[in-house]
């Protein structure tokens, strides 16, 4: 466990809205307009959000995203060496989730630096949340890769995955995601198409995958767009009975049997009794 007591200086991530200003928190607020400096994915949507807020902030405000995560780390965390409160936020929601932030995280953690969060909106468990689908167990996979061979080679990694899935897609490339995934899935799978999130035109479509990709061919698909994909169904049990062939096969090698009955039972993790019950059923 990191010692940290006694530090002045700290991170902090900071959750903003992913759509209705009215998601911002107090705590939020309250830091925007104390922090010595704030790190922004991108300084115009910041600006716009302390506009939007009727606030100001007091500190300098330092740009940090993918195109200078590696140049801008050492300097950010100089400052807090230094002392300083510094305010990590991206263009909407948790930064370090499927956005900058997770470098200067790791960084941090390795000096063994103060890191805290503000928590905020999530597009990722909001769009699980509204799915309908299973939220027990979840995992979240971002953005499918561009190409069309490389997205197929991760579906089909996923194909077997039994929890639900929550992915990010760009609206203009939705259509060959769900195409994609009606490929490598199933054209009945469970899924959710969750657009504009908290916004004024926010839209949650449920169904089959074949439904929803018939939705974005009919349709010029704008926002901001997060899918939820039901995880793979259980398998169907093994029957005592599908395994009849695999004991005679080995009962003609001349394994006994009782013997063979035991190791195809033991490999296909069914029921020895039940299994040799169906051997001799089938000789009659």
């Amino acid at each position: 466990m990191s010692e940290q007591t006694g530090r002045t200086g700290q991170i902090v991530l900071a959750g903003t809205p992913i759509g209705n200003i009215g998601d911002a928190s107090p705590r939020l607020i309250e830091l925007l307009q104390s922090a010595d400096v704030v790190a922004a994915e991108d300084t115009r949507r910041l600006h716009k959000l302390l506009q939007a807020l009727g606030i100001r902030t007091a500190g300098r405000i330092i740009s940090y995203h993918e195109h200078n995560e590696d140049a801008r780390t050492a300097e950010l965390l100089e400052l807090v060496r230094g002392g300083a409160t510094l305010v990590m936020v991206t263009d909407a929601g948790m930064p370090a989730v499927s956005d900058p932030g997770f470098r200067l995280v790791e960084a941090a953690v390795r000096e063994d630096l103060l890191v805290t969060a503000v928590p905020g909106p999530s597009a990722v468990l909001t769009a699980l949340a509204l799915s309908g689908l299973p939220t027990d167990r979840f995992t979240f996979e971002g953005f499918l890769p561009r190409k069309a061979g490389e997205r197929r080679a991760r579906l089909d990694e996923l194909a077997t995955e039994r929890r639900t899935m929550v992915f990010f897609e760009a609206p203009h490339r939705l259509e060959a995601m769900l195409r994609a995934v009606d490929a490598g899935f199933g054209s009945g799978r469970p899924a959710a198409v969750c657009r504009e999130l908290t916004k004024l035109h926010e839209e949650v479509l449920r169904g089959p995958v074949r439904q929803l990709l018939e939705w974005a061919e009919a349709n010029e698909v704008r926002g901001e767009i997060a899918v939820v994909v039901a995880g793979a169904p259980d398998a169907a049990p093994e029957r005592a009975e599908d395994h009849v062939a695999a004991v005679n096969e080995l009962v003609a090698q001349g394994s006994r049997v009782k013997d063979a009955v035991a190791a195809v039972a033991a490999d296909a993790r069914v029921s020895k009794r039940e299994l040799y019950a169906a051997v001799l059923a089938a000789r009659g």
